[in-house]
C-alpha cells in the first residue's frame, strides 16, 4: 500500500511559529559576554512568563538550566513531548531518564 502524500497536506502540519532547533552541534560561535547578556535576558522572558522566548534564547546559547526550567515549565503543564525535548537538550540525563520512566508505565497501563 503506497499512500500518495499532498504536498498541501504537509506544508499545512508545519507549525506557525517554524521548527525548533532539537540537536546541537556542540560549536557556539557566542562570545561570553553575549551569552551571558542572551541567558540575562532568557531568564526575564522565563519570568514574565514568555517561555517560547526564553526557550529560543536558551537553545542558542546552550544555557543548560535554562532549558531544564523550561523542561519543568512543559512537565507541570503536562506536555511531557517537549519536556523531554528540552531535557535532552540540556543534557539533564536524571531528568529525562525519570520522564521516560513515568511515560512508559503510562503506556505500560494503557496496553494491560
Amino acid at each position: 500500500m503506497n499512500k500518495k502524500f499532498d504536498k498541501n497536506d504537509i506544508l499545512k502540519k508545519i507549525p506557525a511559529n517554524g521548527f525548533t532547533k532539537l540537536t546541537s552541534n556542540g560549536k557556539n560561535d557566542l562570545k561570553t559576554s553575549d551569552r551571558v547578556f542572551l541567558n540575562r535576558k532568557g531568564n526575564q522572558f522565563f519570568n514574565e512568563g514568555k517561555v517560547d522566548a526564553a526557550k529560543r534564547i536558551f537553545l542558542t546559547t546552550g544555557y543548560s538550566d535554562g532549558l531544564i526550567r523550561v523542561g519543568d515549565y512543559y512537565y507541570d503543564n503536562n506536555n511531557y513531548v517537549e519536556a523531554l525535548k528540552m531535557y535532552t537538550l540540556a543534557p539533564s540525563t536524571r531528568k529525562k531518564d525519570e520522564l521516560i520512566e513515568k511515560i512508559s508505565l503510562i503506556i505500560k497501563d494503557w496496553i494491560k
